[in-house]
């Protein structure tokens, strides 16, 4: 197999990876897989594999969004409220994308509460193509110091309790943003209306 096909399958899975919501393997520890047993050139599998994964978790939000119009008027306003809530402070949400887009946490669930909000998702996306594409450039250039211990990076990364714990937490946090640990009735049923009065003369 030529270095450009081997490119090309390194930036599918990838691609494919980042479309997951969960626990799918860390892009870093793909990308790093891929360099070190193939021995594909840093800068295009960086650059490339930032861009797959930024498309992938663009398609996930947006195919979340789609989701939108089957909750019910209740679960809406209740996103709607989490969403007001969240980007009241500006300085405080950019300092969250910040770290989001820098910081190794899993950024699956955060793509789907996006797409179940009205979070402008391209900005979204360019902040997380730039964070991932310094964090995978870190990753990928120091991977020849790791290569004897390959085998146990990626299996802790794929294994780790912690991960594992952080994905469970992220995903119950998705679950309560959209409604899902509510009941999905309503509110409180209506009082039956009170019987109009007899008129007079009227037998019972």
């Amino acid at each position: 197999m030529s270095g450009l096909a081997q490119l090309t399958v390194a930036i599918g899975v990838v691609f494919a990876i980042n479309l997951l919501p969960a626990f799918g393997p860390p892009t870093w520890a793909v990308l790093v897989f891929f360099s070190l047993n193939f021995d594909l050139p840093a800068v295009p599998l960086v650059l490339f594999g930032a861009l797959a994964a930024a498309s992938g978790r663009f398609l996930l939000a947006s195919g979340t969004r789609r989701l939108r119009p089957r909750f019910s008027r209740e679960r809406l306003a209740h996103i709607n409220r989490v969403q007001v809530t969240v980007s009241a402070n500006r300085r405080r949400t950019a300092a969250g994308l910040g770290l989001f887009a820098l910081s190794p946490v899993p950024s699956g669930q955060l793509f789907v509460a996006a797409g179940l909000m009205t979070v402008p998702l391209v900005p979204l996306t360019a902040a997380f193509f730039a964070g991932r594409l310094v964090s995978y450039s870190i990753y990928v250039s120091v991977a020849s110091v790791a290569e004897k211990s390959l085998g146990s990076i990626v299996a802790d990364a794929l294994t780790s309790p912690l991960g594992v714990a952080l994905q469970i937490v992220m995903l119950a946090g998705l679950a309560i943003l959209a409604g899902g640990l509510r009941p999905s009735g309503g509110g409180p049923s209506a009082a039956p209306p009170a019987r109009a009065p007899a008129a007079p003369g009227s037998h019972r």
